[in-house]
């Protein structure tokens, strides 16, 4: 009767405690990865979303005859549904990788270099200093989208760095890590070579 009762005892108030502290350091290391992964994914949808957005409106210039090699990335915003458009100066995030942000890892909205604030809280930095520059299959244009619009100011790579859209004359559009070898814009030729390490870590394209 007795090793009856004791083979039906619970466990103990130690044992339980034991055992929630083992699941709290659990969960202390694995739920800031599950948020972690849940925010890129999330940051990734929003940025095809946005090239899907960016080619669409640049169909519509095409259509509308606007499409030159004088054509600067904000010529398409007539074509894309945004909140506001910004040259006041506000900062959004760079790659750290990208040529003349590896200081300051950041980029200013300004009318040099336009920004519009999209739907999904996100913003597009437009450089305008440098044009479709041609007609052919490797001329390009470069678009960057901050999927936060927060800025950290570092100039290390993670998940609130701006992921570079080349958006070529004939509506191809890639990452700035994946452009094409020889690609062109008004600057020259040969200054866009693919280079994996100029798409931030969030980014996939696949």
């Amino acid at each position: 009767m007795q090793r009856n009762v004791r083979s039906q005892s619970g466990f103990t108030l130690a044992e339980l405690l034991i055992s929630l502290a083992i699941l709290g350091v659990i969960a202390t290391f694995t739920i800031p990865k599950i948020l972690s992964s849940y925010q890129n994914s999330q940051n990734v949808a929003e940025a095809k979303e946005v090239a899907a957005m960016i080619s669409a409106a640049y169909q519509q210039a095409q259509l509308a005859g606007i499409v030159n090699a004088n054509t600067k990335p904000s010529d398409l915003t007539p074509y894309m549904n945004y909140v506001s458009y910004d040259t006041s100066g506000t900062l959004v995030d760079a790659h750290p990788n990208w040529s003349g942000f590896a200081g300051s890892g950041r980029n200013a909205c300004s009318a040099s270099t336009p920004c519009v604030k999209l739907h999904n809280g996100g913003v597009l930095w437009f450089y305008d200093p440098d044009r479709m520059g041609g007609t052919s299959a490797l001329h390009v244009v470069m678009i960057a989208f901050d999927p936060d619009n927060v800025t950290s100011g570092s100039a290390s790579d993670g998940p609130s760095k701006s992921v570079q859209f080349a958006l070529y004359y004939n509506g191809y559009i890639t990452t700035r890590g994946r452009t094409k070898t020889g690609t062109c814009h008004s600057g020259g030729c040969g200054m866009a070579n693919p280079d994996l390490t100029l798409d931030p870590a969030w980014f996939t394209w696949n």
